[in-house]
């Protein structure tokens, strides 16, 4: 068939690649990097993968910079890593909303920092402490979260995107809740 004749719906070039999930696209730790390694490690151990395979898996995951270059090295492995799914909409009334285990803080204090999965509802009790929960760089599956804060002589920070809309309402005693917005710094005056 000459390349006139091919149908011009079926042509490689006009093929729109599909959607790029954005957990995919999370930019992994070396922590993360380090996780995936056991795994590839436990594997090779148990006759799962030859020395080959481990060290081109290795190399690979070294050089890796997002989760989707991650999930192939152990897809095909029982303790690899799972696939993301969708983003999850809103609750509706009756319907489960994932909560992470309670935050609690007494005389110390706690920060979920830098590139975590937020859970939806977060309880954060803290008595003579503090608490930080930074939703600048979090990875947030869902349209909204809903953090309980119960504290006591205690002080609890919620960092959250510039974007984000915030609906504070909270009763501390002897201490203080405080809701911050990511701001960009203003650009230094020209000479």
């Amino acid at each position: 068939m000459a390349q006139d004749e091919v149908p011009q719906d079926n042509r490689p070039q006009d093929a729109v690649p599909a959607p790029v999930d954005p957990a995919l696209r999370r930019r992994v730790s070396d922590a993360e990097r380090e996780e995936v390694a056991d795994v590839l490690r436990d594997a090779a151990g148990e006759g799962r993968l030859s020395y080959l395979e481990l060290e081109e898996r290795l190399e690979t995951l070294y050089t890796s910079k997002t989760y989707g270059e991650l999930v192939p090295l152990t897809a095909d492995l029982p303790n690899g890593l799972a696939q993301p799914t969708a983003p999850a909409a809103a609750p509706q009334p009756g319907s489960t909303v994932h909560t992470a285990p309670a935050i609690n803080v007494f005389l110390s204090d706690t920060k979920r920092l830098g590139n975590w999965i937020a859970p939806q509802r977060q309880e954060v009790h803290a008595v003579l402490g503090d608490v930080t929960l930074d939703y600048t760089e979090a990875h947030v599956p869902y349209d909204d979260i809903y953090v309980d804060v119960r504290c006591i002589l205690a002080d609890v920070k919620i960092r959250v995107p510039a974007d984000a809309v915030v609906l504070l309402d909270s009763n501390p005693i002897l201490g203080s809740v405080s809701e911050q917005a990511a701001t960009l710094l203003p650009a230094p005056a020209p000479n």
